[in-house]
């Protein structure tokens, strides 16, 4: 015969349920669920980030077109002790990097007929278009030629400044130039000096 069932056996008695209650602790293999508050901060943050990203890409887009955008304003003007540095000896060159880029020189010859020694010159030059508009406008420091064996290795001007009386070489160089480029002689201008 059969054993009768008893109730009262703790054998018998169902599972305890699984708690969902964050507060309440199930055991290692127990599955809990919490309920987080939604947090905006990282959003705007987030929000901010980029706001600030895009106002300077616009700041560095205009500036950019300002530089290589076509007619407009021309050059800056000329800083007053530029009468004192002539430019001569213009000659260009181009070189191929070593990830195939092709890199565009400016080589040439700088006079400080002032009475000032030069620790800082920068120039502006200007690439123009087939149409005589400027195809790219862009402002750079001079870089001095310090050695030309076994390569040409320049310098900034406050390393060697320029006394007064003195010529030196210089080189310019441009990673690129506009395609629509006459591939003439940029004008190059010195916009600003700086003297001990």
């Amino acid at each position: 015969m059969p054993a009768e069932e008893r109730k009262d056996d703790p054998s018998l008695k169902p599972s305890p349920k699984l708690s969902h209650d964050p507060g309440s602790d199930s055991g290692f293999l127990s599955s809990q669920q919490t309920s987080e508050k939604t947090s905006w901060m990282p959003w705007i943050v987030a929000a901010a980030v980029v706001v600030v990203a895009l106002g300077v890409l616009v700041l560095v887009g205009g500036h950019g077109s300002q530089n290589s955008q076509s007619g407009g304003a021309g050059m800056a003007p000329a800083d007053p002790y530029a009468a004192s540095l002539p430019i001569s000896g213009l000659q260009m060159s181009e070189a191929t990097s070593f990830s195939g880029a092709k890199v565009t020189y400016i080589d040439g010859q700088i006079t400080n007929n002032g009475n000032r020694t030069l620790t800082a010159i920068t120039v502006q030059v200007g690439f123009h278009s087939d149409l005589g508009q400027y195809a790219l406008r862009v402002a750079l420091p001079l870089s001095l030629v310090r050695t030309r064996q076994p390569y040409v290795d320049t310098q900034p001007v406050s390393a060697v400044p320029v006394e007064p009386g003195q010529t030196r070489d210089f080189r310019l160089i441009f990673d690129t130039v506009p395609p629509d480029w006459n591939v003439q002689f940029p004008e190059i201008r010195v916009i600003s000096v700086r003297s001990k």
